[in-house]
């Protein structure tokens, strides 16, 4: 199976990644690029569900609800914060593009324990600086765990600077041992700035497994099944991803790789 999937066009559903595509159980991810006067409905089945106005501005309904027109930021690498949108399972939602724009589609199981349709962006994220140096990176906490918003769904957005690493030492959730680690399965919908630039991204095990490099470039996602999984910017490229991540449990408990521990001692909050 390949970690890194492609856009499959330019217009409409550009990615539109299951479980059953990812051969995992718990992630499912969808991207649509929209022209303004462009609709899209659904319905989310079994799955709760995370609307991103990645850019750009859309009429939102979702699960009852209308949301009038969100979205602010028209181009992603402006760092405003994101509107977003949660619904649970068995909800209907459909946007309509008032601008050309990006709309990320987050889902994992729905477990029906009582969350209601709600928004919550831009009020409700939080903002973080994590790193120093090179290993620095501004972060967009939409829906982590400090925020019991979701049944399953994590959601973050994160901007590297051109020149530095980000999801850097190495580290690791992919074993179901709380509260030492947690599985959680993860995808990586990957930005650059300009668009025409590339990022680096690694996904390996430290037995050796696996060990996949790869080149990504704007609009690209980037499995990561199991493993570490750390990404580099180029100078002169900024890069910006949107991590959705799911497991049997809604916390975020890592182990970062023995051999790269040691940095930690620079940068302690990772």
């Amino acid at each position: 199976m390949s970690l890194l999937r492609k856009p499959l066009s330019k217009h409409g559903k550009v990615h539109d990644i299951t479980p059953a595509s990812a051969e995992w159980q718990y992630v499912g991810f969808a991207v649509h690029r929209l022209t303004r006067g462009d609709a899209v409905e659904e319905n989310n089945g079994s799955e709760e569900t995370i609307l991103v106005l990645i850019e750009g501005k859309a009429s939102i309904k979702a699960g009852g609800h209308d949301f009038g027109t969100l979205g602010e930021r028209m181009n992603v690498f402006e760092k405003s914060l994101p509107h977003a949108v949660y619904m649970p399972q068995q909800c209907s939602w459909s946007a309509n593009a008032e601008t050309d724009c990006t709309l990320a589609v987050c889902r994992a199981p729905g477990k029906g324990t009582g969350h209601s349709v709600k928004q919550l962006g831009p009020t409700g994220v939080t903002v973080a600086e994590r790193g120093v140096g090179s290993n620095r990176r501004l972060i967009h906490n939409i829906a982590m765990e400090d925020r019991p918003v979701a049944d399953s769904l994590l959601v973050t957005e994160v901007f590297t600077p051109q020149g530095n690493w980000s999801s850097y030492p190495p580290h690791r959730h992919d074993k179901d041992d709380f509260p030492n680690i947690t599985y959680l399965e993860e995808t990586y919908y990957h930005r650059l700035n300009p668009p025409q630039g590339f990022g680096l991204q690694r996904v390996f095990t430290e037995d050796g497994s696996l060990d996949e490099t790869l080149t990504v470039h704007d609009h690209d996602v980037v499995l990561v099944p199991r493993g570490h999984h750390p990404c580099g910017a180029p100078f002169g490229y900024e890069m910006y991803y949107l991590n959705v991540m799911a497991g049997p449990l809604r916390h975020w408990r890592f182990i970062n790789h023995p051999d790269h521990d040691w940095i930690t001692e620079f940068n302690p909050d990772h």
